[in-house]
Order: structure tokens, then sequence, then C-alpha cells
């Protein structure tokens, strides 16, 4: 059961007055959960507030395209002319919301903050398509990219895959799944607050469970339209951390976030990335709620969250030019 909020105080344990007043606000009108709402509504309110936030930063060059043998959408952004390695992003939204539009500003943040030209895919979503749709279109256009299909576009050198939250579980599952086919494996992976255990099952899921903006509820919410059959979600084709062997894996760069449900799930894949002798560079936030990436423009915390995320990618990339 989660704590209570009184035994929570959102002053003292978030990492700026901005998100601490975002909480109380979470706390004082939680609004109707995701279950009651449903994806159609969600999806319209998240747009909503898309088109509400500044537009992000300038990029010299983007363009949306179709991609891969499956032909999936996606959007390019290239930071200057000249040729750069690609992040091939996968947007988070519990499996069935979030798309090209609700990660436009961070994905131009993340251009500029890198360097890297960055391609952020438009999979498919739940309920209407349920798993593994999104693994199956994520996987396509990963391995559409490591076999050099950006290269008219722009982009060459290393090719990464990352994702924040239901992204960074379809990150961590596609790389699994390429491992298992035995084909080329994209130079890395960026995992920003993943779903990594569809059971819910780890202990903050339980703490952080209401009140610190996403919900348990919610995620589960999510699971169970993106899986419905409940005797799957521990298989590790959809919770990459119930994975027998995690070895031979790309390097990995784990981020996760103090007060967030899905908090014990990230570090725990850190630690078996690790175990297993994948090279893993691993922090939690402190003081940092859940889908930081995209609230640079209400907190400062949030922002510098983010920044600190995107040094990290163009550290990788410089080691593996």
């Amino acid at each position: 059961m989660a704590e209570p909020y009184d035994a929570q105080p959102a002053d003292a344990q978030l990492a700026d007055a901005e998100l601490a007043a975002f909480v109380r606000a979470v706390r004082q009108d939680p609004g109707l959960p995701a279950r009651a709402v449903g994806a159609a509504e969600l999806r319209l309110a998240q747009s909503l507030r898309a088109e509400a936030r500044p537009p992000g930063p300038e990029v010299a060059h983007v363009e949306d395209l179709t991609v891969g043998a499956a032909a999936v959408g996606a959007r390019l952004y290239r930071p200057s002319a000249t040729v750069r390695p690609l992040v091939v992003f996968l947007h988070g939204g519990m499996w069935t919301i979030g798309g090209l539009e609700s990660h436009d500003r961070a994905c131009r943040r993340l251009a500029l903050g890198t360097g890297a030209a960055v391609l952020s895919v438009d999979y498919r979503r739940a309920p209407e398509h349920p798993w593994p749709a999104a693994v199956d279109d994520c996987v396509d256009v990963v391995r559409w990219a490591v076999a050099g299909g950006t290269r008219g576009a722009g982009a060459a050198g290393p090719t990464v895959v990352m994702g924040d939250s239901a992204g960074g579980n379809l990150a961590a599952l596609a790389c699994l799944r390429l491992r298992d086919g035995g084909e080329p494996l994209p130079a890395a992976q960026i995992l920003l607050y993943p779903n990594t255990d569809l059971t819910l099952s780890l202990p903050s899921t339980r703490s952080k469970a209401e009140g610190w903006g996403l919900t348990t509820d919610d995620v589960a919410w999510g699971a169970e339209q993106w899986v419905p059959d409940p005797s799957l979600r521990a298989a590790p084709e959809v919770s990459p951390l119930h994975a027998v062997d995690l070895g031979g894996l790309p390097p990995a760069v784990v981020i996760t976030a103090e007060h967030d449900p899905l908090r014990d799930e990230g570090d725990a894949y850190a630690a078996r990335l690790a175990a297993a002798d994948v090279p893993v560079g691993h922090r939690c936030e402190a003081g940092m709620v859940h889908g930081f990436l995209t609230l640079d423009t209400l907190s400062p915390a949030a922002a510098a969250a983010g920044e600190r995320a995107f040094a990290d990618v163009a550290d990788l990339l410089a080691k593996l030019n």
C-alpha cells in the first residue's frame, strides 16, 4: 500500500520548488485514473499539453520519413549539415499514448545537446495494436538504421537506441531480440526511467504508487492494454528484467528517478546488465520524478536532468567514434 502523502512532503524531497509545486498540484487534483479515461481521451489531453508548451529549439533539418521494411513512420532531426552519428529514439507513453509530437521538443533538445542526428519512431500503440506490434516496429527501424539506412539522410557512424519509460522498455526489448536473432546490434542503449518488469512487483511500485505524477495503477492499465494476457507479462519478450541472460548486449546508460514507481525495476536492470559484464553507466536522479525529459519547461531541475542525459549520450558517442 502506498504511503500517505503527508508522510512524503513534496517540498523536502523534490529537486526544485517548481517540481514541488507540480507535485502538490497533482496531489490536490489528481484527475481520473487512466483506466477511467481511456486511450483516446488520454491522447487528446496529451496533444493539448504538447501544443501549449513552447515550441522546441530550431534544428537545422527536420524531415518526416517512412523507414524500414515495415514502412514505419519516423521523424529525422539533424543539428547541422555535417554527417552525424544517429540516435534512434523511442518515445514513452505506457505503450498507448505518445508520438512524434509529444516528444518533438525533447528530440530537438536531444539533437542539439548531443550533436547527433535523431530518428524518432512512430511505432504502433495499444490497445489498437497490442504486443508485439510496437516491438516489431522498433526492431525493424533499428535493424534498418544499423544497416546504414540513414546514410542518404545525412547520418553515419555509430547508431544507438534510446527510449524513455515505455520507450526504454522497447529499446531494451529490441536489443534482446536482435541479439537472440544473431543480428547486428546498435552500438549502445540509453534507457531513461524504463519499464523493465510489467509484473510491477518491486517495492517502489508500492512506496511511490501515488502522489508523484505517474501512478502505478496507470502503468498497470497501460500494461493491460499492451499485453492483455496477464500470464505473458513476466515473459522476457515483454519484461526485459526477466530475461535469463543479459550477456552480449550493447553498452548501456540507465537513468532512473528517485520518486518514480518504476525506479527499482530500472535500477535492477542496470545491476543485472553490469553483472552480465555489459558496460553500464547508471544513476538515479535525486529529487526527480518520472518523465523529467518532457518536464523541462516546468522545472529547471528537470531540464538539467535532461541535459545530463544528453551529455551521457554525447560522451558515449565520442567513445564509440
